[in-house]
This record gives structure tokens, C-alpha cells and sequence, in this order.
């Protein structure tokens, strides 16, 4: 009980945006998880480097903030990795990350 209380009580504990923040931004990270099923002629690029942008400027945040915040880093680390996946997808999808030996195959048969 008396470690309960000592967490609910700390600089980082429920009482406190340090723990109500990250716990809000752990839906970019379900909603990124949802959209892996979705075509990549769905995803907006500029949107996902956008999030990839704000993840990673808020993980330096999260390290630099005193008392470090390791639950924001740890969803801002794991939203920057599914947000990464994603453009990783759309790039496919557009076209950018297609190997040369596809691109002649492509031309050849056009």
C-alpha cells in the first residue's frame, strides 16, 4: 500500500499531466497499429512525416524534461516506429522505394 501511495503521490504519478499526457498520446500509436490494415493509397504522407517530425522532437522533450518522462518517451518511441512503418509504406506505394530491376520491369512493360 505504502508503494501505491508513494506512486500515486510522485512528480510523474496520476495526479499529474506527466502521466495523463502519454497516457492520451498512446492513440496515435493504436490508431497507426489500425491503419497498418489499410491500403497505402490511404495514407497521407505529409500527415505521416508529420507525426514522425512531432514524435521525435517530443522523445528529445521527454528525456530533457525534469523528472524525465520515461512513459511519454516510451510511447513517442513506439508511435515514432509505427508513424516510420507507415511512411515506409506509402513510399512503397507511391513509388520512391522501388528497387532499379522493378523499375526496368515496369518500363519494359509499359
Amino acid at each position: 500500500m505504502a508503494s501505491f501511495r508513494a506512486f500515486l503521490n510522485s512528480p510523474v504519478g496520476p495526479k499529474t499531466t506527466h502521466f495523463w499526457g502519454p497516457v492520451a498520446n498512446w492513440g496515435f500509436v493504436v490508431a497507426g497499429l489500425v491503419d497498418m490494415n489499410k491500403p497505402p493509397e490511404m495514407i497521407s504522407g505529409n500527415m505521416t512525416g508529420a507525426m514522425c517530425i512531432y514524435s521525435a522532437l517530443f522523445m528529445r522533450f521527454a528525456w530533457m524534461v525534469q523528472p524525465r518522462n520515461y512513459l511519454l518517451l516510451a510511447c513517442h518511441a513506439s508511435n515514432e516506429t509505427v508513424q516510420l512503418y507507415q511512411l515506409s509504406r506509402w513510399a512503397k506505394g507511391q513509388g520512391y522505394l522501388s528497387s532499379e530491376t522493378q523499375k526496368k520491369e515496369k518500363a519494359s512493360s509499359e
